[in-house]
C-alpha cells in the first residue's frame, strides 16, 4: 500500500557527497566500491545503515550519505551524518585515505584523475559520458549537498516551487564553498555552481537558466520542461535510459515521483553540523516566503527567471557581498528595500524574522559563525591568505579534512 505524501515541511530529504582523498599527499583516491564493498560484504552501489544510506556516485572517488527517507526532524541529522562519516573515515584510515569536504577539490586535474563508477548503473553514466563527457570539473570534481522538500498535492507543489524560486539567487550567499580550482582562486567563491550552469551546453534546455521556470502545477510542469527536456536528449540517448525527471539539471528539479522538490545549488560544508545548519536556514526562510493561497497573478509567483538569474550569478561571484539591489526582490522576500543591500545582509534580516518555530535554537551558534565570518568558501581564502602553493592548499584540505572528523566549522 502506498504510504500518503508528506505535507509541506513534514519531513526532509538530506544528501551530501565527500571526495575521498589519500592521506599522504591529498590527491583524490577512487576507492568508493572499496568502501561499499567492506561494509556491505560484497560489491553494491548502495547500502542501508540504519536511518542513514550510501550509496556511489559518478566519480569513483566520491561517497554519498542520504537520509533513508523523510527524516522529521533536521535537528536529529548532524549526529546521525557525523558518526557515518567517521565510520568510513576509520575503515578509509586502513587504506591510506580520507574523507575530504567542500565543493571542489582545489588542484584535482579531471582530464587525467577521473575515474567513473564501473559496476552497476555504469549505462546510465556511460550516457551521461559518451554525450557530455564527465572528464571535467563540472562532472568529476563537484560535491553538493540535495535538500529534499515534500508536497503533498498540486497546490502546495505550486506554493514551495514559488518560494523556491525566490530564495535560490541567495544560496550562493550562506553555502558557497568552491573558491579554488586546478591550484588557483577563479574569482568566484562558488566555482562548482558556475561549472554546472555550463557543464550540459551541448543540451541547454537541460539546466535553462538554472532558476527554474515559474511553472506551479504538475501539468503544465510536465509539459513544459520535462517533455521538453526528453525530447532535446533523445537523439542522443539511443537506449533511452536517460529519460527521467532527474534528468533535468535545474538548481531545483520537481520529484513528482517522490512527491519533493530537490534543491541542487547549495555547496557540501566542511562538516554535517555546518551542512544541516545551512539546511536548516533555508528551510526557515522558505517558510517565511511561502505565499500560502495568494493567486496566480501574485509578484512572488510571476517574477522574472532571468531577473533572478541575474541575482544568482552576484551570488556565485561574490557570495554573502554581492550588491542586491533590487527593490522589487527585497520586497518579494518580504523586506523593505535598501538600495545597498548585500546577500550577506539580507540573510541577516531573513534569520532575525525566524522565530523559534521556524528556526530552533539549536542551529543558532553554527548559523552565526556562518552569517558573521562569511560562507565556507571566504574562510578558506581567509586561510589560504594569497598563498595558492600546493604546500599551502595542503595545509587547507588537512584543516577541512580535521574539520570534517571533528565536526566543527571551519573557524577563520
Amino acid at each position: 500500500m502506498s504510504r500518503k505524501p508528506l505535507g509541506l515541511f513534514g519531513g526532509f530529504g538530506v544528501e551530501l557527497e565527500y571526495m575521498i582523498v589519500r592521506t599522504a599527499d591529498g590527491s583524490v583516491f577512487p576507492v568508493s566500491d572499496r568502501v561499499l564493498s567492506r561494509f556491505n560484504g560484497s560489491l553494491t552501489s548502495e547500502i542501508r545503515r540504519g536511518r542513514l544510506d550510501w550509496s556511489n556516485e559518478l566519480a569513483l572517488h566520491v561517497i554519498e550519505l542520504k537520509t533513508h527517507g523523510p527524516a522529521p526532524r533536521l535537528e536529529t541529522l548532524p549526529a546521525l551524518f557525523q558518526a557515518d562519516v567517521n565510520a568510513i573515515n576509520a575503515f578509509l584510515e586502513t587504506e591510506g585515505g580520507r574523507l575530504l569536504p567542500s565543493a571542489m577539490h582545489p588542484w584535482m586535474d579531471p582530464s587525467r584523475e577521473t575515474r567513473l563508477w564501473p559496476h552497476e548503473y555504469n549505462e546510465v553514466y556511460e550516457s551521461y559520458n559518451r554525450i557530455f563527457g564527465c572528464g571535467g570539473h563540472g562532472w568529476a570534481n563537484l560535491q553538493s549537498m540535495h535538500l529534499n522538500l515534500p508536497f503533498s498535492d498540486d497546490r502546495e507543489f505550486g506554493r514551495l516551487h514559488a518560494a523556491i524560486r525566490l530564495i535560490l539567487p541567495l544560496l550562493p550567499a550562506l553555502a558557497a564553498s568552491s573558491p579554488v580550482v586546478e591550484g588557483r582562486p577563479t574569482g568566484s567563491l562558488d566555482s562548482r555552481i558556475e561549472f554546472y550552469r555550463k557543464n550540459q551546453a551541448r543540451v541547454p534546455s537541460l539546466t535553462g537558466a538554472i532558476i527554474p521556470e515559474p511553472v506551479y502545477t504538475e501539468a503544465d510542469y510536465r509539459r513544459e520542461i520535462l517533455e521538453r527536456l526528453y525530447r532535446d536528449i533523445a537523439p542522443l540517448d539511443e537506449t533511452r535510459c536517460l529519460q527521467h525527471e532527474w534528468l533535468n539539471s535545474r538548481g531545483a528539479i520537481a520529484r513528482f515521483d517522490r512527491h519533493a522538490i530537490e534543491i541542487r545549488l547549495i555547496d557540501v560544508q566542511e562538516c554535517p553540523l555546518a551542512d544541516l545548519t545551512v539546511a536548516a536556514a533555508v528551510v526557515g526562510a522558505l517558510r517565511l516566503l511561502d505565499p500560502g493561497e495568494a493567486p496566480d497573478t501574485d509578484p512572488r509567483r510571476l517574477f522574472p527567471t532571468d531577473a533572478l538569474s541575474d541575482l544568482l550569478t552576484r551570488t556565485i561571484r561574490d557570495g554573502e557581498c554581492a550588491s542586491i539591489p533590487d527593490p522589487a526582490y527585497q520586497r518579494s522576500l518580504g523586506l523593505r528595500p535598501d538600495a545597498s543591500a548585500t546577500a550577506g545582509a539580507i540573510w541577516r534580516r531573513l534569520a532575525e524574522r525566524m522565530p523559534v518555530d521556524l528556526l530552533d535554537p539549536f542551529w543558532h551558534a553554527p548559523l552565526r559563525t556562518i552569517l558573521d565570518r562569511g560562507p565556507l568558501a571566504r574562510r578558506m581564502l581567509r586561510v589560504l591568505n594569497d598563498d595558492f602553493s600546493r604546500p599551502g592548499l595542503t595545509a587547507l584540505c588537512d584543516r577541512l579534512a580535521d574539520c570534517l572528523a571533528e565536526g566543527k566549522l571551519l573557524d577563520a
